[in-house]
């Protein structure tokens, strides 16, 4: 396959035809997609070169994105083929050459009961104020966890609901509430002024696309401790990291105060992982759930979040699911392989204890 001006739709069409996650172009190397979590290069297509990818970057990228890909050496932007899907874009510096990743997102938000997610995460739309927290690494499946929840609140409740991202992925429509999308730097500046700004808009639920600095969380919480539901993601694994993050975002002489404000409002944080299914077909999820009980949000004001961890294993009952259990089921029912388990697994003792219980 050539490249010329409308070799990229031709690729990003493979991408979805091989149900592909991800998308790769870089000088020296043929197109690469990733099909469960492994990379291969698209059949066809030949290595590209440096100027294949100025002629990808001088089609798809206005004037405006071209400057800003100069001036800063890295730039994100969504991208949208009708009937095929939506695209996150990000192109960077590598080498002397530009290099392109591009995450697939489907036109249509998924089901959350096709995430194979707990149905305790759905509980937390009823909520109607408090911080709920996705955390996870780069591709672990939040923006698409958090999209969901919204979509479920969209079909339940006449709100409004904010979302802020940085770019725009799913494309949400007005249905019981109105939705309204902002995108950072097309209709906001940053996190912090889109989200101080929300505020002013009469919202019900904010949904934030990653709390990035102290100023983003700081404002964050005070939302939800004013009466507004407040979703957003962390780059963390696990619940206790992500409650860590959190708190050391902040000068030690403030962390007091963001201790007791942080478990007056939080209600939740989800730690999700993708492993790939024992079929061969697709990714599957498997996550640790954090419920804020009183007896967490008391550990969480005396500065005690190393026992959080045992809260989660002894606290089924309360909606809580730990990562080891959830893997260790995952394998007993034959969805995934144990040994993809225990590369994701934070404490193998208690994935081989629940891996050799009759009933998890």
């Amino acid at each position: 396959m050539d490249i010329n001006s409308g070799s990229m739709n031709e690729l990003l069409k493979k991408t979805m035809e091989y149900r592909a996650t991800d998308l790769h172009l870089c000088a020296g190397s043929k197109p690469l997609v990733r099909i469960n979590s492994k990379l291969t290069s698209v059949e066809g297509t030949k290595k590209l070169t440096p100027g294949d990818i100025d002629k990808i970057i001088l089609e798809y990228l206005d004037e405006t994105k071209r400057t800003q890909l100069a001036e800063n050496k890295v730039i994100d932007f969504s991208y949208s083929i009708p009937t095929l899907g939506r695209f996150r874009c990000n192109v960077y510096k590598q080498r002397g050459t530009y290099a392109i990743a591009v995450r697939a997102l489907p036109l249509e938000i998924p089901a959350f009961d096709t995430l194979g997610l707990p149905d305790v995460i759905k509980g937390f739309t009823n909520k109607s104020k408090g911080l709920v927290l996705v955390a996870g690494a780069t591709g672990s499946g939040k923006s698409t966890t958090l999209a969901s929840l919204v979509n479920i609140i969209n079909e339940s409740y006449h709100y409004h609901v904010i979302t802020i991202e940085d770019p725009l992925e799913y494309l949400h429509k007005h249905k019981k509430s109105m939705i309204t999308q902002r995108e950072i730097g097309e209709d906001a500046g940053s996190f912090a002024s889109a989200l101080r700004s929300a505020l002013r808009e009469d919202p019900d639920v904010i949904m934030v696309g990653e709390m990035r600095d102290m100023e983003t969380v700081s404002i964050a919480l005070s939302a939800a401790e004013t009466g507004h539901l407040v979703l957003s993601t962390l780059h963390t694994i696990g619940a206790v990291k992500s409650i860590d993050r959190i708190i050391d975002s902040f000068p030690t002489n403030q962390q007091n105060q963001i201790r007791s404000q942080l478990a007056t409002v939080l209600e939740g944080v989800v730690s999700q992982q993708l492993l790939p299914r024992r079929d061969g077909k697709g990714l599957i999820a498997a996550s640790e759930v954090m419920v804020a009980t009183p007896a967490v949000r008391n550990l969480i004001r005396e500065s005690k979040y190393y026992q959080i961890n045992n809260l989660i294993q002894s606290g089924f009952n309360d909606g809580m699911r730990s990562l080891e259990r959830n893997l260790a089921r995952l394998c007993i029912e034959g969805v995934i392989e144990e040994k993809e388990a225990r590369l994701k697994t934070q404490d193998v003792q208690l994935f081989n204890r629940y891996m050799s219980m009759e009933k998890i």
